[in-house]
């Protein structure tokens, strides 16, 4: 239910990914060769499909198409995203809501020329004033995905894996992705989770109630 009521409440987080919880199964035998069922979480599984993609008038939005992120430089060491919710600092530096630096390709940030405009954004990720050319963001992509560690503001942290050159993803100007949350879906999963929950419940009161009436029954003297 925390897992459900978390998705719910991130519907419309730019580019936020739902998630599930797994379970697996345990078949143990008793001494009496019959089969007892356990069941147990072993994990949360993120949701990779990505969002639908809305319009803004900001040409510094920008959203990726293909399976890829944005990398971040943070004082805790660089980070990724795919919010491309994206202003520019006082420095004229590229950063996203936070305020953490966007990274181009060399690991450098993106600076605009003062008063410069006309920004374009091409799909390949060069970005380009009314000046020039000013860099290229870095799409970056990793092997397994489900072990990024999910951090504050829409971060991921690496978790020792390295990060890839994403050749195959594209970025869209003028665009941010939004949540892959299907709101109806996961209250239909908090209804389902509701009914199990209240059965289950039920179905203990009533074995602890039977229970109860045995022992009381076979502890009641006999009467002759």
């Amino acid at each position: 239910m925390s897992v459900i009521a978390n998705n719910m409440a991130n519907l419309n987080t730019n580019a936020y990914k739902g998630e599930s919880m797994l379970f697996v199964e345990h078949l143990e035998s008793t001494d009496s060769g019959e089969k007892m069922s356990f069941v147990q979480d072993i994990a949360l599984v993120r949701n990779l499909t990505e969002g639908n993609l809305t319009a803004t008038e900001n040409p510094l939005d920008t959203a990726i198409s293909g399976d890829a992120y944005y990398e971040v430089e943070t004082p805790l060491g660089p980070r990724y995203t795919r919010n491309g919710s994206f202003r520019l600092n006082a420095e004229g530096e590229m950063v996203t809501a936070t305020g953490d630096k966007v990274l181009g390709e060399g690991g450098n940030p993106l600076v605009l020329p003062p008063n410069s405009s006309n920004v374009s954004i091409t799909r390949d990720g060069t970005v380009s004033t009314d000046e020039g050319p000013v860099g290229k963001i870095r799409l970056v992509r990793f092997e397994d995905q489900q072990s990024l560690v999910k951090l504050a503001n829409g971060f991921y942290d690496a978790n020792g894996q390295e990060a890839l050159a994403a050749e195959d993803a594209e970025v869209v100007q003028g665009m941010i992705e939004g949540s892959n949350v299907a709101g109806i879906v996961e209250l239909t999963k908090m209804m389902q989770t509701v009914r199990s929950y209240s059965s289950t419940g039920r179905m203990v009161n009533d074995e602890h109630e039977r229970m109860r009436r045995a022992i009381q029954a076979l502890g009641s003297p006999a009467r002759g």
